[in-house]
């Protein structure tokens, strides 16, 4: 009993650092019977083996009219809204102001994976009915079903060991040393157990609600040709003539000041010859 006892302290302590997949698997092997067989005081859910488990990222990109992306922007977060927490939630909404006809701006949203890309219609059609046009579009996918698997493994073993301490400590059988490794140990296996919990529960969360991230722009790109560079260069005459103007206002800011002390010098001398030149002549 002692042997058993310093057995699983020692590896409680050893493994807080984290273990291999490979030291898990022989944690596991050898007491999953028992575990199934006695029940588990906190039982796992356990993914389908055959099921994989994809996070996916749809990507919309919109090109409206400066004054109608608030407008869209605001329709299309009512409509997740609309949905309930169930279905839509909205992670984050950015708009920039509007400089003559530029603007831009951002929504992303979680929506629940089997609706993700009927609702990315129906955000399309919001976009269409204010005479925007579709310019971009993405999916993108991250296969986490190997991650998944790995971390309810890891849950399997440390929840065993954990169990395991609790029945040392609830014998009370050993000394008072060994008594407080178990605690100690008993206590990073908890820690171990709730990291991973939360590890699982975040991956899950990305497989249950596909994120659908939507930018918008105003203007029309510049096109190519003959008339491309010509266009550009007449969009950069105002940039040009403003960044001049502001050179001529803080050279002047700059000039004005030094000419004044200039002057004041030259003055101050000229009247300083004046009155010492009688004197020599003299």
């Amino acid at each position: 009993m002692r042997k058993t006892f310093m057995a699983l302290a020692l590896l409680a302590l050893a493994g807080c650092g984290g273990e291999s997949p490979r030291d898990l698997r022989k944690v596991t092997t050898s007491d999953s019977k028992e575990e199934v067989a006695a029940g588990s005081s906190d039982p796992i859910a356990v993914s389908a083996p055959n099921a994989p488990k994809i996070a996916y990222v749809y990507e919309y990109g919109y090109r409206l009219s400066a004054a109608a992306i608030p407008q869209v922007q605001r329709k299309q977060a009512d409509l997740c809204e609309k949905q309930g927490p169930q279905v839509c939630q909205i992670l984050d909404m950015k708009q920039s102001g509007a400089e003559g006809d530029y603007a831009s701006g951002s929504l992303s949203l979680a929506v629940a994976a089997p609706r993700a890309r009927s609702f990315g219609t129906e955000l399309g059609k919001i976009a269409g009915a204010a005479e925007g046009e579709q310019v971009s579009s993405g999916i993108s996918g991250e296969d986490l079903s190997k991650q998944i698997v790995d971390t309810e493994a890891r849950l399997r073993a440390r929840t065993v060991l954990r169990d395991r301490l609790m029945e040392v400590l609830a014998s009370r059988k050993g000394t008072v040393a060994e008594l407080v490794e178990a605690e100690r140990g008993v206590a990073k296996v908890n820690e171990e157990i709730d990291e991973a919990k939360s590890w699982l529960a975040e991956m899950q969360g990305r497989v249950d609600y596909s994120r659908i991230n939507i930018s918008y722009e105003a203007g029309t790109p510049s096109s190519g040709g003959f008339m491309g560079p010509i266009r550009g260069a007449l969009g950069n005459v105002g940039t040009v003539l403003g960044a001049v103007i502001g050179f001529l206002i803080l050279a002047a800011a700059v000039i004005v000041p030094l000419g004044l002390v200039g002057l004041g010098i030259r003055y101050g001398m000229s009247l300083y010859r004046r009155r010492t030149q009688p004197g020599e002549e003299a």
